[in-house]
């Protein structure tokens, strides 16, 4: 899977959403190799989207479609400046990974000290353990960038859900050790996501 992460603000959510489906509409049939993607705008304006395709050879000839350019030049008029843009291949799935019946999607941000003390934290029992005290998460997808910096998106049921099950003591999780591994991490809230 190759991932590219876009990010940005816009003072026009509205209209930039209405440029994401024009996307999924007419633009997104003729794109060969594209897996599925995740966007959305948070209450600060933030903007944010996650673009999946089989492989980078499959993401360059979309960028390279004449109309995918003239779209992307009609959307950074919804932004205010430039958006920055990401790309890896380096990702990880959590349970099924993301689903379209996601009724609120989270985002963070960060880095970790120690990637593979992390990792090795996320044990299948462990997971097993968070699937079963957290039906509200329904997967997430986890892409990695130089110097341990990373992507990580969740997909839960409902904001609401997503908030009671952060709030229940039914999955205490890895100790405090593994919060010690990760630098500071932003939050994105997209309350109302795109998923395709």
């Amino acid at each position: 899977m190759f991932v590219q992460v876009i990010k940005g603000h816009t003072s026009d959510p509205a209209g930039l959403r209405a440029q994401f489906e024009r996307w999924r509409d007419e633009l997104m049939p003729g794109a060969a190799g594209f897996e599925g993607s995740t966007a959305g705008v948070a209450e600060d304006g933030t903007f944010i989207a996650l673009a999946r395709f089989t492989d980078a050879d499959a993401a360059r000839k979309n960028s390279e479609r004449p109309e995918q350019g003239a779209w992307w030049e009609a959307t950074e008029k919804y932004l205010d400046g430039a958006a920055t843009f990401r790309e890896s291949t380096d990702t990880s799935t959590l349970f099924d990974g993301g689903s379209n019946d996601a009724g609120f999607v989270q985002i963070m941000e960060g880095s970790v000290k120690d990637r593979a003390k992390a990792e090795a934290f996320e044990s299948p029992e462990m997971l097993d353990q968070l699937r079963a005290a957290r039906p509200d998460l329904i997967g997430g997808l986890r892409v990695w960038f130089p110097d341990a910096d990373f992507v990580d998106t969740a997909y839960f049921t409902s904001e609401s859900a997503a908030r009671a099950g952060e709030s229940s003591d039914a999955f205490a999780g890895p100790s405090e050790e593994y919060g010690q591994l990760f630098n500071e991490v932003t939050y994105i809230d997209l309350r109302d996501p795109l998923l395709l």
